[in-house]
């Protein structure tokens, strides 16, 4: 017995198409749910403490690196399966093809999601994470210093490895020039409870609040890797009102990319619309 029809076609084709569709919409599945689960993965090990924000941080650049790739291969295989299924009217065609199309989407994120943390082309971030708005006189610590761990950054400014005060606060210049103190015209108590409000709006844990110093102290959790970052805001009087002046610094890590200053900026702008 043969596999010939009545025109003369192999009847067993649709067959063999049909199992070689159902391997290739499965390997796609599979490859786009593993990179995209290497990428959400890697922050969400960090939440449950399975393993430190490098191990997470490999992680995610792994999944970045071959995201890319493993999702136009994804969309290749969901093109294939789908002229297959047209030209020899399989059944589950459409099954197959949104198979592979969620392979396709779930590496792409793994891919897209990591590019959104990248500065934008031309834009430099220097490699620091001591960012205020005061770089003779910063903005001190004192009740948050408890909180900070042995394995921590230094909150003395301008240490480190390859750097002085001079330093940073050049560096920061260079590429932060917008963040500078905020004078507003109202008492200097007035702008303190102004400043706290604007803390809290913003989600940021209060550490503490010394109003006889003008002084509130706060820690922001990143969201992705619950990186924890301090923040300094002393409210001093001046004949123009009252002057804030802001810092906030990283716990861990040598470049912030960016989020210390961006962090300042949406606070000052929470405070002047306040």
């Amino acid at each position: 017995m043969n596999n010939l029809s009545a025109d003369g076609t192999d009847s067993s084709a649709p067959q063999k198409i049909r199992l070689a569709a159902t391997i290739l919409a499965v390997l796609a599945l599979l490859a786009g749910l593993a990179i995209g689960l290497m990428a959400f993965g890697a922050s969400l090990g960090v939440w449950l403490g399975l393993w430190d924000f490098r191990r997470g941080f490999d992680l995610l650049r792994t999944a970045n690196e071959n995201g890319m790739t493993v999702a136009m291969v994804c969309l290749a295989a969901t093109v294939v399966i789908f002229v297959l299924a047209k030209r020899f009217n399989l059944q589950n065609g459409v099954l197959l093809s949104s198979l592979a199309a969620i392979g396709t989407i779930f590496a792409a994120l793994a891919w897209y999601v990591p590019e959104t943390y990248r500065p934008a082309e031309g834009v430099v971030i220097p490699p620091i994470h001591d960012i205020t708005t005061d770089t003779a006189a910063p903005p001190q610590f004192v009740d948050v210093l408890a909180l900070r761990g042995p394995e921590t950054n230094t909150v003395v400014y301008g240490t480190g490895p390859n750097m002085t005060p001079e330093r940073l606060a050049e560096l920061q210049t260079e590429a932060y020039p917008d963040i500078q103190p905020l004078v507003i015209s109202a008492s200097q108590e007035d702008v303190f409870n102004r400043a706290l409000d604007a803390v809290q709006k913003l989600g940021w844990e209060v550490v503490a609040v010394a109003p006889d110093d003008g002084r509130i102290e706060a820690t922001d959790t990143t969201f992705w890797f619950r990186f924890k970052d301090d923040v300094v805001i002393i409210v001093s009087e001046t004949p123009e009102g009252a002057v804030v002046n802001a810092r906030s610094v990283s716990r861990v890590g040598v470049s912030d990319v960016g989020k210390n200053a961006e962090r300042l900026r949406r606070f000052f702008a929470e405070l002047q619309g306040s």
